[in-house]
C-alpha cells in the first residue's frame, strides 16, 4: 500500500505569501508584516520548495501569481484567518469589546438567534449590536464603517463577499393555499426587496400578469400575509423552515428564478472580537436540506 505522508504548511510563510499577493510586491508586504525583504523572500522560496513549483512571477517592479499561486492564495487567506481566530480565542484576547452585526430581516429568524446565542455564550463579557434591515441599506452602512460583520443576500454573479451558500430563488405560498393559480398573480414582497425586480422580470418574460395586494413594508406583516394564503412570495430556499410556508412546485408553471447567495463581509481592520463573530457565522449550515429549528 502507498505511504501517505502528511506535510504541514508554515502559517508564517503563508502569511507572507498572502501579503505579497495582496500588496503586489515584496517591499510593501515586508513593511506591512514588519519583516525584512529578505525574510519575506526566504519564506516564499520555502513554500515554492515545499510544493516544488513556482508560486509568483516577476512583473516589472511588482509580482504576479502563477496558476498554482492563485490556487494557494484562496487556501492561504482562509488558513491565516482561521489561525488568527484560533489564537485569539485560546489566548482570550477577544473576550471584551463591542461588535456591530448587520443581517437581513429574513435571515434573523432562521439563523440570527443561534448566532447571537453562540457568540454571547463564548464571549459573555462582550457587547453586540444588531442592525436588521435589507441588503440594499446594510451594504452602504458597512462601507461607511458602521457595521463590523455583515451578512447579505445578493445575486450570485455580483456578490463580492465570502459566499456561504448559493442556490436559486424559490416561489413560496401559504400551506394549503392555491393562490398561485390566480391571474393576475398576487405577490407579497417588500417594495425595496432585492428579490422583487428578479421576480417581476421572470414573470413578465413568462407572460404572467401579476399584482401587489400587499401594501405594508414590514417583514413580520409580510410573513403573516403569505401564511394566510393571500399571495405568493419569493425568497431563498432556507425560508422553507417557516412552518406555514411551502414551496410552489415547478409543475405549477411559475418561471424559474436566478441564483442568489448568502455572503459574509468583515470590515477591514476588524477587531479580534469581530473575527470571532465571523467564525461563528461560518459554522452555520445555510443548506436548506439541513435541519434547522425556527427560532
Amino acid at each position: 500500500m502507498p505511504c501517505h505522508v502528511t506535510r504541514n504548511l508554515d502559517i508564517t510563510a503563508l502569511r507572507s505569501f498572502v501579503a505579497v499577493a495582496e500588496c503586489g510586491g515584496v517591499t510593501r508586504a515586508a513593511k506591512n508584516l514588519n519583516l525584512t525583504q529578505s525574510a519575506v523572500s526566504m519564506q516564499l522560496k520555502r513554500l515554492e520548495s515545499l510544493f516544488n513549483q513556482p508560486l509568483i512571477t516577476r512583473a516589472g517592479r511588482g509580482v504576479g501569481l502563477t496558476e498554482e499561486g492563485e490556487q494557494l492564495l484562496s487556501y492561504g487567506r482562509r488558513m491565516v484567518m482561521l489561525n488568527d481566530e484560533a489564537w485569539q480565542r485560546m489566548m482570550h484576547e477577544s473576550g471584551e469589546g463591542r461588535v456591530t452585526f448587520g443581517v437581513p430581516e429574513d435571515l434573523v429568524r432562521p439563523y440570527g438567534t443561534s448566532v447571537l446565542r453562540d457568540f454571547v455564550e463564548a464571549f459573555p463579557r462582550s457587547r453586540i449590536n444588531l442592525i436588521s434591515s435589507i441588503t440594499r441599506l446594510l451594504k452602504p452602512q458597512f462601507e461607511q464603517g458602521q457595521i463590523d460583520v455583515l451578512l447579505t443576500t445578493e445575486p450570485l454573479v455580483s456578490g463580492a463577499g465570502e459566499c456561504l451558500y448559493s442556490g436559486p430563488l424559490v416561489w413560496y405560498v401559504g400551506r394549503n393555499s392555491e393562490v398561485w393559480k390566480q391571474r393576475p398573480l398576487p405577490m407579497a414582497m417588500k417594495a425595496d426587496c432585492i428579490f422583487l425586480p428578479v421576480a417581476r422580470r421572470a414573470l413578465e418574460a413568462a407572460g404572467i400578469s401579476w399584482e401587489m395586494p400587499y401594501q405594508a413594508n414590514d417583514w413580520r406583516d409580510l410573513m403573516a400575509f403569505v401564511s394566510a394564503g393571500l399571495a405568493v412570495e419569493t425568497n431563498m430556499p432556507y425560508m422553507a423552515q417557516i412552518k406555514d410556508w411551502v414551496e410552489i412546485p415547478a409543475e405549477a408553471g411559475l418561471p424559474p428564478l436566478a441564483d442568489f447567495g448568502v455572503f459574509l463581509y468583515v470590515r477591514e481592520g476588524a477587531s479580534p472580537l469581530a473575527l470571532q463573530l465571523a467564525g461563528i457565522i461560518r459554522d452555520v449550515d445555510f443548506d436548506p436540506a439541513a435541519p434547522q429549528a425556527v427560532q
